[in-house]
C-alpha cells in the first residue's frame, strides 16, 4: 500500500515542476510546493496510518490464518484418525466378509446337497404314488369300492408337496391294498354277464388275482376293466371240471380251486384262443378230405381192434389141455376141445393140423401150414388200407400248404405287406392244414405199427404152436389118432 500512495504523490510533483512559470510565479510556486508539501505530508500520514492499518490487518490475517490453519492441522488429524479407525472397521468388516462368504459357501453347498435329497426323495414319492395309483386302478379291489385317494393323485401329478400326512395316506393305502389283495371272500355285487347285462351275482374273489362269479347254474371267470371299474364275465366258460372245482369251493366242500397267477392275463388268452373246430374250419376246403381220412382210419381201427379182441386166446393154457389128452392118447378129445373153440383162429388151427394126425409128419405140417395162411389174410386185413390212409393225410396237409402260401403270396402281389391280416387266410391255410394232416397221420401210423406188431405176435404164435403140435403128435409115448 505505501508504494502505491508514493507514486501519484511524485507524479503530482514533477508535474508541478515541469510545468509551472520559473519566475513570476514563485510564490505561487512556493505556496503550491508548501501545498504540496502539506499535501504530501498528509499523504504520507495517510500512508503510514494505512500502511499500519495493513499491517494490523495483515497480523489479523496472519493470525487468522495461523488459527486457521491449527484448526486445519487439527481437523486433518482428525480426520487422519477417523480414517485410519474406519480402515481398521473396514479390514474388520472385510475379514468379517470373508469369513461369512466362506460360511455362505459352506451353507449353500449343505443347502444344495439338501435340496437335492428332498428333490430325490420328493421323486420317489411321486414315482411311488403312481405306483400305487396304477395298482389300485388295476385292483380287483377296486370293483367294490373307492380306493383312490386325493391326496395320492395330487402327489402323483405333481400338484402338492408331499407332507407326512400324505405319506401317511400312501402307507394306509399301500397296506389296505396288501390286505385285501391277500383275502379270499365271497360277496354279492354287481357284474356284466355274457350277454352283456347288468345283474348281480355271486362272486368270488381270490385276492387280486381272479375273480369268479355264480349265476344260477352257470359258473366263469371275470375280467375287471379298469376304465368302468367293473366286472365282466369271460364270453368263454372254463371246462366242466373248473366249474365243478369252483361250484364246490364256494359251496365249501373243496379247499382247492383254479387261480390265475398273471392277473386275468391266462383267462384273457383262454378267450382268444380259438377252438380246436374253429382252427380246423379256418384250414380251407382241404380240411374236409383229412378229416374224413380220420373217421375212415377211426373205423378200421376199431373194427380191427374189436376182430383181436374178440378171437384172443390164452395159447399156453389150450396147449396144455391138448397135450394132456395127447398123454393119454385121447386125440378125438383133443379134436373135439379145439372144434369147441372154433372161433378162435389157433383153435382152427390146431383142429385142422389133427384132422391130418393120421398122415405122416409132411402132410400134418402141409395141413397146419394151409390152415395158419388161411388165418393171416383176416388179421392183415385192413392194415394196408391204415399204411395208405397215413400215408395221404400228411401229402394233403403238404396240398394246402401249398395253397395257402399260393394264396398268400397272391395277396402280396396285389396289396403289398402293408396289412398282415390280408395274408392270414392264406397263412391260415398253410399251417392248419399241415397240422391236421401230421396230426392225422402220426396217430394212424402209430396205431397201424401196433397193429401190425399184434397180428405179428399172432401169427408167430400160431407158427409155434402148429410146429409145437407136430412135435407132440410124433414124440413117444402119445400113441396114434
Amino acid at each position: 500500500m505505501k508504494s502505491s500512495l508514493i507514486l501519484p504523490i511524485t507524479f503530482t510533483i514533477l508535474f508541478t515542476l515541469g510545468v509551472g512559470p520559473s519566475a513570476p510565479a514563485a510564490d505561487d510556486m512556493r505556496r503550491q510546493q508548501a501545498g504540496a508539501r502539506e499535501t504530501l505530508q498528509q499523504l504520507k500520514a495517510k500512508a503510514a496510518a494505512e500502511e499500519e492499518a495493513a499491517r494490523g490487518e495483515a497480523a489479523q490475517s496472519r493470525a487468522n490464518i495461523a488459527a486457521d490453519r491449527a484448526a486445519l492441522e487439527q481437523a486433518v488429524q482428525q480426520l487422519e484418525e477417523q480414517t485410519a479407525s474406519l480402515e481398521q472397521t473396514v479390514s474388520a468388516l472385510d475379514a468379517e466378509e470373508k469369513r461369512l462368504a466362506e460360511q455362505e459357501k459352506g451353507l449353500l453347498a449343505k443347502l444344495a446337497a439338501t435340496d437335492a435329497m428332498v428333490r430325490e426323495l420328493v421323486g420317489v414319492l411321486r414315482i411311488h404314488a403312481k405306483d400305487l395309483q396304477s395298482l389300485l386302478a388295476g385292483s380287483l379291489q377296486s370293483a367294490f369300492g373307492d380306493q383312490a385317494s386325493p391326496a395320492l393323485s395330487a402327489i402323483a401329478e405333481q400338484a402338492q408337496f408331499p407332507g407326512m400326512e400324505e405319506i401317511a395316506a400312501m402307507n394306509a393305502a399301500l397296506r389296505q391294498q396288501l390286505g385285501d389283495g391277500g383275502a379270499v371272500r365271497i360277496t354279492r355285487g354287481p357284474i356284466v354277464d355274457r350277454s352283456g347285462n347288468a345283474v348281480e351275482a355271486e362272486i368270488l374273489v381270490l385276492g387280486n388275482f381272479t375273480a369268479a362269479y355264480r349265476l344260477g347254474d352257470e359258473v366263469g371267470f371275470l375280467n375287471y376293466s379298469p376304465a368302468g371299474r367293473k366286472l365282466f364275465a369271460l364270453s368263454r366258460l372254463p371246462s366242466r371240471a373248473q366249474q365243478k372245482m369252483i361250484r364246490d369251493y364256494m359251496d365249501g366242500r373243496s379247499e382247492a380251486v383254479v387261480l390265475d397267477i398273471t392277473r386275468g392275463a391266462a383267462l384273457g388268452q383262454m378267450t382268444r384262443t380259438p377252438t380246436f373246430w374253429q382252427q380246423v374250419q379256418s384250414g380251407g376246403p382241404l380240411v374236409w378230405p383229412i378229416l374224413a381220412i380220420l373217421a375212415v382210419a377211426s373205423l378200421l381201427i376199431a373194427e380191427r381192434l374189436v376182430f383181436l379182441l374178440r378171437h384172443r386166446q390164452n395159447a399156453h393154457l389150450l396147449f396144455e389141455n391138448l397135450a394132456a389128452m395127447a398123454e393119454r392118447g385121447d386125440w378125438q378129445g383133443c379134436r373135439d376141445h379145439c372144434l369147441g373153440l372154433a372161433g378162435k383162429p389157433l383153435a382152427r388151427v390146431l383142429a385142422a393140423g389133427i384132422e391130418h394126425c393120421q398122415g405122416g409128419r409132411e402132410l400134418m405140417e402141409n395141413g397146419l401150414q394151409e390152415a395158419i395162411l388161411r388165418e393171416i389174410p383176416p388179421m392183415e386185413r385192413f392194415l394196408s388200407s391204415l399204411a395208405m390212409l397215413a400215408a395221404i393225410a400228411p401229402l394233403l396237409g403238404l396240398l394246402g400248404t401249398v395253397t395257402g402260401m399260393i394264396d398268400t403270396f397272391h395277396v402280396i402281389t396285389q396289396y403289398g405287406t402293408g396289412d398282415p391280416r390280408m395274408m392270414s387266410g392264406g397263412i391260415s391255410v398253410a399251417l392248419v392244414t399241415t397240422m391236421l394232416g401230421l396230426g392225422v397221420a402220426i396217430p394212424i401210423m402209430l396205431v397201424h405199427t401196433l397193429l401190425s406188431r399184434a397180428v405179428d405176435n399172432r401169427i408167430a404164435e400160431l407158427e409155434e404152436k402148429a410146429v409145437a403140435l407136430v412135435n407132440l403128435r410124433f414124440s413117444k409115448g402119445h400113441g396114434t389118432c
